[in-house]
């Protein structure tokens, strides 16, 4: 009977679409001495043990090219509307933003993970920001109306750490500028479900670090299972 019941409408396996996860880190250091790098691996981890029919990108930001917006992009993206031929340095500095959000664009899923660097993220956090913040293709303009993000079935977990308590409900919460800001980006994009994971204190509560990541780590475990 089960084998008869998959032959007229397959197995469940086969029904599941295979996702991919855009896995994006932000952090110089690696996992055994990154607080968010080390619940980001737990998460990712648990993640496949859940879906494990699903493909995890790793996009590590401080060993990728990124680059700025500068005088080349903008020259770059001016010349090719007007049918120009770019620099050598335009076109690689265009090609490579549009590898990027052409990326980001093709994930089912994002997971951020970053530390906490005078109350919000990298640098090189928010020069990827720049390169998929893209009109026409995550978001568009319509009149009216103004911006809308075209990302409505995506969604996006934030791992971050810091060693203040900066999560919301803290007394420090509006020092926080990393995790809001990103929210705010998600929300431009039209990603509907974004969740958070706060690795934080450890600059408080010294003595408490082990306690706090794998708190941490245990919220990771479980958020990944059903994400």
């Amino acid at each position: 009977m089960i084998q008869f019941m998959k032959k007229i409408f397959g197995s469940s396996k086969a029904k599941e679409k295979k996702e991919k996860v855009l896995y994006i880190t932000a952090h110089p250091n690696n996992q055994d001495t990154s607080y968010s790098l080390a619940v980001g691996a737990e998460f990712i981890e648990s993640y496949l043990q859940s879906h494990p029919s699903d493909e995890v990108v790793h996009l590590d930001l401080y060993n990728a090219i990124i680059p700025d917006i500068d005088s080349d992009v903008f020259n770059g993206w001016r010349k090719l509307a007007d049918g120009v031929d770019l620099t050598h340095a335009e076109k690689a500095k265009v090609e490579r933003l549009n590898e990027l959000v052409e990326q980001f664009i093709a994930a089912d899923k994002y997971v951020f993970v970053n530390p906490t660097w005078n109350f919000s993220y990298p640098p090189v956090l928010k020069a990827y920001i720049d390169a998929i913040c893209v009109a026409g293709k995550t978001f568009k303009y319509v009149p009216d109306k103004g911006p809308v993000g075209l990302l409505d079935l995506k969604k996006a977990v934030h791992i971050q750490a810091s060693g203040s308590l900066l999560s919301p409900g803290s007394e420090m919460e509006s020092f926080e500028m990393g995790h809001r800001h990103l929210d705010v980006i998600m929300k431009f994009l039209g990603v509907p479900n974004f969740e958070a994971i706060f690795v934080e204190g450890m600059g408080a509560a010294s003595d408490q670090t082990q306690v706090i990541k794998d708190k941490a780590i245990r919220k990771a475990r479980e958020l990944a299972k059903t994400f």
